[in-house]
């Protein structure tokens, strides 16, 4: 039973770490693979899936919070927001082969939702990223 809430600990750390808090995935990750407890495909799957899901929930996010633009407490500035679609549109889709880099990571996840990228290549880029990342973190910590 202890085994099954740690997963289900990192499936919530890896999903939340893909939000804008400040957390890290990567630490509980490291820390359960250095245990020996715990199969290395599965908390695979359980970080990777969490990151994914909660990097879907950015991009649906975006898709939505452009209506709430003319609120005075709403965080981003039409220039920001301008600023950050040139930036998107001059290296494309592929920056979000980005998407688990600290700090550009998340916003990256959000601005694809506010320009309509396909749901289905983003999903597919940001897979490959966030998938990547954690393979490597893996292939270092053994």
């Amino acid at each position: 039973m202890i085994i099954f809430i740690s997963y289900f600990q990192l499936l919530v750390i890896s999903f939340l770490a893909a939000t804008i808090l400040p957390l890290s995935s990567e630490l509980i990750l490291t820390t359960m693979l250095l245990t020996n407890t715990f199969d290395k495909f599965l908390l695979l799957v359980v970080a990777s899936f969490g990151n994914i899901f909660g990097s879907s929930i950015n991009w649906y996010l975006g898709k939505k919070i452009l209506i709430f633009k003319d609120k005075r407490w709403f965080p981003a500035s039409e220039r920001q927001i301008a600023r950050s679609e040139i930036y998107f549109k001059k290296y494309g889709i592929w920056s979000l082969l980005l998407a688990w880099v600290p700090i550009i990571g998340d916003p990256l996840t959000i601005i694809a939702g506010v320009l309509n990228v396909k749901f289905y290549t983003f999903l597919t880029l940001v897979s490959i990223s966030k998938i990547s990342r954690y393979i490597f973190l893996i292939f270092i910590v053994f």
